[in-house]
């Protein structure tokens, strides 16, 4: 078969199986994928170019508010339950290669990722302990001295994970174990990755698995957190934190005074506006702890992205930037982060390369 021949027949049965999805016919899912390892479509490529792409699909397209976010969960359950059947339709190899463990950052619900790495992992011969979403650091570690992997795989997609994350690479490698990390949390290029000290980054399934067929460098001496992040001695993050719930109540406060159509806002429109807060509240801590603008101000071009597809004009959030940096007047990192995020937000194209 042809390289053009397997691409147009992965992205057939991609189409299939997205169309099962989002129809919410499970039966119809499973035989997508069973016909896709039928026509002798690779299993790895099955798993990553076929269900791992209409993963991604349903993400951007409950971007763009064409799906909701019960279809999008119904559509991700569906997936999971197909990559389950795996294991009765494939002969899998007798693991051969080391054994790894893979695990989401405590607080990470997105586990899909990680469910992927794992099945290619086993594809390709290791022995693998899959632990799923949201693992307490305390709890791997446990499990790392019990069964005494070559390496933890690390899986993060919300960047507002990353101080955890970090707390997690520090305790796998004082027991140890060397940790690669991967996914949208630790940046397209890993930067943060390499900023909290894993041992490697991987951008994707594929090389994650071919990374770990060699040896992970051993962890260095244990180190505090504050040895990879000495910016971190100013406060600013743990201040910031501490404060989070204050400061979006007194920011919501400040919109109901500045915007009178919100003082006729019901319960429920100022639940959400206040979550709004609190996740603009948590990804300006998140920038304060890895010292990173961009990652602010990337944030902030995606919910303006999120708001124009609903829409909502993405300057609707300047006044909310506005109010918190005159609460956080005595932080200079955190006023910095602000003042750049609001001329970012004043730039014509913010929110719009996202609604495309």
């Amino acid at each position: 078969m042809s390289t053009a021949t397997r691409s147009s027949a992965v992205a057939e049965h991609t189409e299939r199986l997205w169309e099962a999805v989002t129809a919410g016919d499970e039966y119809a899912a499973g035989d997508a994928v069973v016909r896709a390892l039928g026509d002798g479509t690779d299993p790895e490529s099955v798993l990553l170019d076929v269900i791992g792409a209409v993963q991604r699909r349903v993400g951007r397209e409950w971007a763009a508010n064409r799906l909701t976010v019960a279809q999008e969960h119904a559509a991700t359950a569906i997936n999971d339950r197909v990559i389950a059947s795996f294991g009765y339709v494939l002969k899998r190899p007798e693991p051969h290669l080391g054994r790894i463990t893979v695990a989401c950052v405590d607080g990470e619900w997105h586990a899909m990722p990680a469910r992927l790495l794992s099945e290619v992992l086993r594809l390709r011969g290791f022995r693998v302990d899959y632990l799923g979403a949201q693992v307490p650091a305390p709890h791997l570690v446990a499990h790392l001295h019990r069964t005494g992997p070559d390496a933890v795989a690390l899986s993060g997609s919300l960047a507002t994970r990353l101080p955890t994350a970090h707390a997690t690479i520090t305790a796998c490698q004082a027991a140890a174990t060397p940790v690669i990390a991967g996914g949208a949390a630790f940046g397209h290029d890993g930067r943060y990755a390499r900023l909290l000290g894993a041992e490697a980054w991987a951008p994707d399934a594929r090389a994650a698995a071919d990374r770990l067929t060699e040896p992970l460098p051993r962890p260095h001496a244990a180190h505090q957190p504050l040895d990879d992040l000495p910016h971190l001695a100013d406060q600013e993050y743990t201040l910031v934190t501490r404060s989070s719930a204050r400061l979006v109540k007194t920011v919501l406060a400040g919109l109901e005074e500045r915007i009178p159509a919100m003082r006729s806002y019901t319960d429920l429109q100022r639940q959400y506006t206040a979550e709004d807060l609190a996740h603009i509240v948590e990804y300006l801590a998140t920038a304060l702890y890895v010292g990173d603008g961009e990652l602010f101000t990337g944030f902030l071009s995606w919910t303006a992205g999120i708001l124009t597809a609903r829409g909502v004009p993405a300057a609707s959030l300047v006044p909310a930037l506005e109010l918190l940096g005159a609460e956080l007047h005595d932080f200079p990192r955190a006023t910095g982060l602000l003042c750049a995020a609001r001329t970012h937000l004043a730039e014509p194209a913010a929110g719009s390369e996202r609604t495309a």
